[in-house]
């Protein structure tokens, strides 16, 4: 919803339909909880977005991989993959 809000123009997919089918397809929401906002000072700042290192400190906290197509997040040590 935020790059949808900030009209990227690599973002061209209607969020809400982009949820509602990743929900009924069986992925589950994940919140935002205070291991993930202390855990956010760990991975170096790539850039100025400060919801991509959320998502970076997330998927380490979680054991999960972050799936990203923005080559910059892609540079995240951790776990981050370019798709």
């Amino acid at each position: 919803m935020i790059e949808q809000g900030l009209r990227r123009r690599d973002f061209q997919v209607d969020a809400r339909a982009l949820r509602r089918a990743s929900v009924d397809h069986g992925y589950a929401e994940l919140p935002i909880d205070g291991r993930h906002a202390f855990a956010v000072e760990a991975p170096a700042p790539i850039h100025s977005d400060p919801f991509d290192g959320m998502r970076v400190a997330q998927a380490a906290v979680e054991g999960i991989t972050l799936l990203t197509s923005d080559e910059v997040v892609a540079r995240y040590a951790g776990p981050v993959r370019l798709v």
